[in-house]
Formats: structure tokens, C-alpha cells, sequence
């Protein structure tokens, strides 16, 4: 048996003896392996040089806060740097968001050293659209790797708030496919929080318009965001962020 499948039997036996925490239990089929819930990384050199750049900062400690994720959380450092300099690096934050993972790839970075050794009051975490978009898994499969995430967090951190943010809206309209996708994980995410160690926030209104147009400006590409849309994402997490960090 590999180390990974290994890994994924553990994390589905947690899945399944979780339902104390998780009321929305999610079952998936005992047949086959389920690439959501299995830790993998990537194969880029650029990939691994930046989860070891990760583990190294982690190990210097003074970590309050997390932000946990892909492309769209890895873009903090990018066009949301600026944002990201006002809201949170004066509290302590960790931007471990990488462009292009899913749900398995975090897995496995929270699984070799990104958040060993630290006690952090909070963690943001965002995921799933590549898993929806880039592979087209089921709603219940990437249910199922969000919920082996925060189920790992919870038994390595069980001191840290986390803060569950809905998928992000993608896609020109409410029509669009993947959109419709996410929105139903979405729905599914919402029954995890238990208003003491998860809290669950959906943001989509805020990148929305009053027809359910996603907002170009916040969003050129109709997937990632840009300053503006940074500047959006701060403002609607500010309040809910606030309370759990203790402000």
C-alpha cells in the first residue's frame, strides 16, 4: 500500500468519525479511491521551492493568522499586496495559498510542515474551484476533501477558529455551469459550522450584481480577483475576522 493511499484511508476514517463535529455527514462510495480526499503535491519545481518556503517561515513561529488555499488565496501576494499590507500583516499572517491546487494538494502541504509547530488564533481557508473547474469533480467529492482539510486542522490546531469561506462565484452568470457547481458545495459547507471551532462565511453578494452578473471589475477574468477585488474581500471578511481573532 503507497504512502498516499495510506494517507487517504486515515483521512476518510477521520471523515467518517467526525460526524460529532460535521452534522452533514458526506458519504462517498467505498469502490474506488477518491482524488480529492488523497494528499498529493504538485510536480512543479516552483511548487515544492514554495511549500518549503512556507515551512521555513512557519518555523519561525509568531503566527496568528493562516489564509489557506489556491491561486485566488496565493494572489494576496500579488495584485491583493497592497490590501493584504493593510489588513493582516500587522497581525501576524501566513499567506499559504498556491496557484492551481486542490483540495489533495493542500492535504498534503498541511501534512508535511506548514502548520506544525504553530498556534495561530485563525484560519481562513478557501478552496475547491480547481477541483470543480480544472478536474470537474462531483459536489460531494470536493465536499469531501474541504472537509478532510478543516478535519485535519481541527485535530493538529485545536486551539484555531476556522473561518470556512464559500468557493468564490466564477463565470459570467448565475447560468453558468461551474458556478452552479460551486454554489452547491457551497450549500453543502454551509452545515459544517458549529459557531465555536468553524465558522462558515459566504461572500458571493459582494462580487455579484443585482442580477447575479459577476462583477468584471472586481473580476476580469470571471475567476480571479484584482486590487479592487481584494480591497472587497478584506472589507467582507473584516467583521466575522475581527470577532474571532479576539479584536
Amino acid at each position: 500500500m503507497t504512502s498516499y493511499v495510506r494517507s487517504a484511508c486515515v483521512l476518510l476514517l477521520c471523515i467518517l468519525s467526525s460526524a460529532f463535529i460535521f452534522p452533514a455527514a458526506t458519504i462517498l462510495s467505498a469502490d474506488r479511491q477518491v482524488p480529492a480526499v488523497v494528499p498529493a503535491p504538485q510536480t512543479a519545481d516552483w511548487w515544492m521551492a514554495q511549500h518549503e518556503r512556507n515551512v521555513a517561515r512557519v518555523r519561525q513561529g509568531s503566527v496568528d493568522l493562516l489564509m489557506i488555499g489556491d491561486s485566488i488565496t496565493q494572489g494576496w501576494g500579488d495584485e491583493g499586496r497592497q490590501v493584504w499590507e493593510r489588513y493582516y500583516a500587522h497581525r501576524r499572517a501566513v499567506n499559504l495559498g498556491f496557484n492551481s491546487d486542490r483540495t489533495e494538494q493542500v492535504l498534503w502541504r498541511l501534512q508535511h510542515g506548514e502548520i506544525d509547530g504553530i498556534h495561530p488564533k485563525v484560519a481562513v481557508v478557501m478552496i475547491g474551484t480547481n477541483n470543480s473547474g480544472t478536474r470537474e469533480d462531483p459536489p460531494e467529492e470536493t465536499v469531501a476533501g474541504i472537509k478532510a482539510i478543516v478535519t485535519l486542522l481541527r485535530a493538529k490546531l485545536s486551539a484555531t477558529k476556522i473561518l470556512l469561506l464559500g468557493i468564490f462565484p466564477r463565470g459570467a452568470t448565475s447560468s453558468d455551469s461551474l458556478r452552479r457547481v460551486n454554489g452547491s458545495i457551497n450549500d453543502r459547507l454551509r452545515g459544517f459550522a458549529d459557531g465555536q471551532h468553524l465558522f462558515y462565511l459566504d461572500l458571493d453578494h459582494l462580487f455579484l450584481d443585482r442580477d447575479g452578473r459577476l462583477k468584471r471589475d472586481l473580476m476580469p477574468d470571471l475567476l480571479h480577483l484584482n486590487e479592487q477585488g481584494y480591497q472587497v474581500w478584506a472589507e467582507g471578511m473584516e467583521p466575522q475576522l475581527k470577532v474571532l481573532l479576539g479584536e
